[in-house]
């Protein structure tokens, strides 16, 4: 099922989703060097922000791929045979 976030995220358009990357992260640095520091009221929330920015850049990679001719395709799927065989 779903997120909110991640169905938020769908209809971002692709300078939004880097706008919305870099402003997480930033907020995710923050945070870290907050609770380090003092401490965080919920640290829980740490969690949350990392799992938003994978979700971020897991739309990103999401949308590259989509954009993919047919050969990068195939040669995509050469290189990931070849990783899992290793």
């Amino acid at each position: 099922m779903a997120t909110n976030k991640y169905q938020e995220l769908v209809n971002y358009t692709d300078a939004d989703l880097a706008t919305e990357l870099q402003v997480t992260e930033r907020q995710y640095q923050k945070m870290q060097f907050d609770n380090a520091l003092k401490g965080l009221e919920n640290p829980i929330t740490l969690r949350e922000v990392r799992r938003d920015i994978a979700r971020i850049k897991t739309e990103v990679r999401r949308r590259e791929l989509a954009q993919f001719t047919e050969a990068q395709m195939a040669s995509r799927s050469k290189l990931t045979n070849r990783r899992r065989k290793s």
